[in-house]
């Protein structure tokens, strides 16, 4: 890590992209590389507790997963139970929220984030979350139909009001977005959430993106200047103004 420790984003997103690759290249089945996958989430985990990140969000399965063949689908499942039996949030003081389209698991895997949610909601260092049988679009249509339902008046309707009706309204959007596996997009994840995010893309494949990477990652982030639609000056003279204080 570099000198700028007080930089840390407070919150990571990440799109864990990669195992079925990683797990091909070695001629094994897909199910191995999110095996392997699942020891990098408990790596990175820790990790970003010990820098002080406050919300790790990863994208472990999308509304369009479903469409997957079966048997991978149940291992991922599988997967998830022992995920959230895993004693990585209270060895690390971590909470454990999941949003997405819940209704869609099974009740057993719906009864262990309700058990998890439940053991850690004390905990007051990093929230961790899952983001599991979620897509943007499906939040963003799910939001909507809840304010029609309300009755919402039109003129009622702002940018602050409908943030509050999406599964992420607990905590702030995303300072940092890491995608691994090389490709170069967002996947319909957090679309509403990302708007002023920084993007970091790298080749590597999840199982392989270990704590050297993770701090590859924010050092690009703390490398960068947030300007959120002002100028470079403007931004400049506010941070002056800061450093005075």
């Amino acid at each position: 890590m570099n000198d700028e420790q007080k930089n840390i984003p407070q919150h990571i997103a990440i799109i864990m992209d990669g195992n079925g690759r990683w797990a091909t290249d070695r001629g094994l089945d897909r199910t191995f590389g999110h095996k392997a996958g699942l020891d990098t989430v408990k790596k990175i985990t820790a990790e970003c507790a010990k820098l002080g990140v406050k919300y790790l969000t990863l994208y472990t399965f999308s509304t369009e997963n479903w469409n997957r063949p079966a048997y991978e689908i149940e291992a991922l499942m599988g997967l998830v139970l022992g995920f959230i039996e895993m004693e990585l949030f209270t060895d690390n003081n971590v909470k454990f929220r999941m949003i997405g389209d819940l209704g869609r698991l099974p009740e057993s895997v719906q009864e262990k984030i309700h058990y998890m949610e439940n053991l850690t909601k004390d905990n007051d260092g990093m929230t961790m979350v899952v983001a599991m049988s979620y897509s943007s679009r499906w939040e963003i249509t799910n939001a909507v139909r809840q304010i029609v339902a309300a009755g919402t008046r039109p003129e009622d309707i702002t940018e602050e009001f409908i943030s509050q009706h999406l599964c992420t309204s607990f905590m702030p959007d995303p300072d940092l977005l890491i995608r691994t596996g090389g490709e170069l997009r967002i996947s319909n994840y957090l679309l509403w959430q990302c708007a002023y995010s920084e993007f970091y893309f790298c080749d590597t494949y999840w199982p392989d993106f270990d704590e050297a990477a993770l701090h590859k990652a924010i050092e690009s982030y703390q490398g960068r200047q947030r300007r959120f639609g002002k100028t470079e000056a403007q931004v400049e003279s506010e941070e002056e103004v800061r450093g005075k204080n």
